[in-house]
């Protein structure tokens, strides 16, 4: 996987394409095309061009199988979850992550036992995970 530090801020259709990756392992293009058809009904064309930016961009990897494109995920879930998390507090909270929560718990967005596991979190009990 690629080193942690890294901006990645990625789209809603680039995220379907790499959580494909994700939980299939490597794949080709049409197997990513396929795993996407009932949920978004992309083309090959549109996939092959998704995972070519992707891979300009580190995001994915390429290896060449016969006359076949074979690409996996250079990033994890976790990484691309800091990234874009730190992304949306940075830009719609000022940088302070204590509004994002103040603002979850404003909206009603933590159901029935949510605040209680972030204390736990917080004070370091990890027995939920």
């Amino acid at each position: 996987m690629s080193k942690p530090g890294r901006d990645i801020a990625l789209s809603d259709l680039q995220l379907a394409v790499v959580r494909v990756l994700w939980h299939r392992g490597e794949c080709s293009v049409a197997e990513v095309a396929q795993a996407l058809d009932a949920t978004r009904g992309l083309k090959h064309t549109t996939v092959a061009t998704i995972l070519t930016r992707l891979r300009k961009r580190g995001v994915v990897s390429l290896r060449r199988e016969g006359r076949q494109l074979m690409y996996c995920a250079r990033v994890s879930e976790p990484q691309v979850r800091r990234s874009m998390v730190a992304d949306l507090i940075g830009n719609l909270f000022g940088g302070d992550s204590r509004e994002l929560v103040a603002h979850l718990v404003r909206e009603s967005e933590l159901a029935p036992g949510d605040l209680q596991r972030l204390q736990q979190r917080l004070r370091g009990d990890n027995d939920d995970a």
